[in-house]
C-alpha cells in the first residue's frame, strides 16, 4: 500500500507538470506536440474545444481498445495519469508566463513536459496516446514499438504546420527533442546503473575486494580466448553510478593488465537496487 501510494504521488505530479508544460507554455505560444495532445492542440486551435475533455475521450478509448496489450497494473496506474492530466488540463487552463521568447517557452516547455511522463513511466503507468497504438502496430504489423510511437508523434506534430506554421514548427520539434532527453533522464537518470565486465588473471582478489569494499555481488562466467584457447573466468557486476570509480580503483590496484568493459543498463531489479514487483 506504501508503494502505491508513492507511485500514485508521482502520477499526479507528473500529469501536474504535464499539464502546466502545455497550459502554460505551448498553447498560449501556439506551438504543437506530439500524440493524442497534439491533436487536442489542433483541434483546440480549429474548434475551440477543450483540451482537457478531448484528451480524455480519446485517450479512453485508446485504453479500451488496447487494455489487453498492458499489465493490470499499468492499465491502473494509465487511467490514473490520464484522468488526472485531463483533470490538471482543465484546472490550468488559462495559466500563462509572460514571456514571448519562443525558445524559451520551447526549452521549458519540453522540461515539463518531459517531466511529467517520465514520473509517470517510471513508476509503470504510460499516457496511453499513441503508446497503445504503438502497441497495437507491433502486434498486428510486428512494427518496432519505438519506431511506431516515434512515427505516430512525427506525423501529428508534422501536421500542425498547416495550422501554427513553419517556424513553430520549428520550435515543436525543439521541445520535442528537450522534452525526450528529459524523459530519459527521469526514467534511467534517477537510478543510474552500469554493468561492468571484467577479464583478468586476478579475478579472485578483484571478486573478493568488490564483496567486501563495496558490499556487492559478484557473478563469475566461464569463458576462453579464441587465439590462445586459454580458459578463464569473467566477473560481471552490476554498480550504481557513483561506485564505478571505485571499481576501476580496485581493479587498477589488483591487475594492470585487465580488461574491463562498462555498459548503461535501463533497468535494474533485485536485492540492492530496485525491488522486483508483481504486475
Amino acid at each position: 500500500m506504501k508503494r502505491t501510494f508513492i507511485d500514485l504521488l508521482f502520477i499526479t505530479v507528473g500529469a501536474l507538470a504535464f499539464a502546466l508544460g502545455i497550459n502554460v507554455f505551448v498553447i498560449p505560444h501556439e506551438l504543437g506536440e506530439g500524440g493524442v495532445v497534439g491533436i487536442t492542440i489542433i483541434l483546440y486551435y480549429l474548434l475551440e474545444w477543450s483540451p482537457g475533455w478531448t484528451s480524455l475521450i480519446i485517450n479512453l478509448l485508446l485504453l479500451a481498445i488496447g487494455c489487453r496489450l498492458l499489465t493490470r497494473k499499468t492499465v491502473l496506474y494509465t487511467l490514473a495519469a490520464v484522468s488526472l492530466h485531463s483533470l490538471f488540463l482543465h484546472l490550468t487552463q488559462g495559466w500563462h508566463i509572460a514571456s514571448n521568447d519562443l525558445i524559451v517557452n520551447s526549452i521549458f516547455g519540453g522540461a515539463l513536459v518531459g517531466f511529467g511522463i517520465g514520473l509517470i513511466v517510471r513508476v509503470g503507468g504510460t499516457t496511453a496516446g499513441t503508446v497503445i497504438i504503438a502497441k497495437l502496430m507491433n502486434k498486428f504489423w510486428d512494427w518496432n514499438i519505438s519506431f511506431a510511437l516515434l512515427l505516430c508523434d512525427v506525423i501529428v506534430a508534422m501536421s500542425s504546420y498547416f495550422i501554427i506554421g513553419a517556424e513553430r514548427l520549428m520550435f515543436t520539434i525543439i521541445m520535442l527533442f528537450v522534452a525526450t532527453k528529459v524523459m530519459e533522464f527521469v526514467i534511467d537518470g534517477l537510478n543510474p546503473t552500469k554493468s561492468i565486465t571484467i577479464i583478468s588473471k586476478k579475478q579472485d582478489q578483484i571478486a573478493q575486494q568488490v564483496n567486501t569494499l563495496m558490499d556487492r555481488g559478484v557473478t563469475v562466467l566461464s569463458g576462453h580466448g579464441y587465439y590462445t584457447k586459454t580458459s578463464m573466468n569473467i566477473l560481471y557486476i552490476i554498480v550504481k553510478k557513483q561506485e564505478v570509480a571505485l571499481l576501476k580503483n580496485i581493479v587498477k590496484s589488483a591487475d594492470h593488465e585487465a580488461f574491463m568493459t562498462v555498459q548503461n543498463v535501463q533497468d535494474v531489479f533485485g536485492k540492492g537496487f530496485v525491488e522486483l514487483q508483481n504486475s
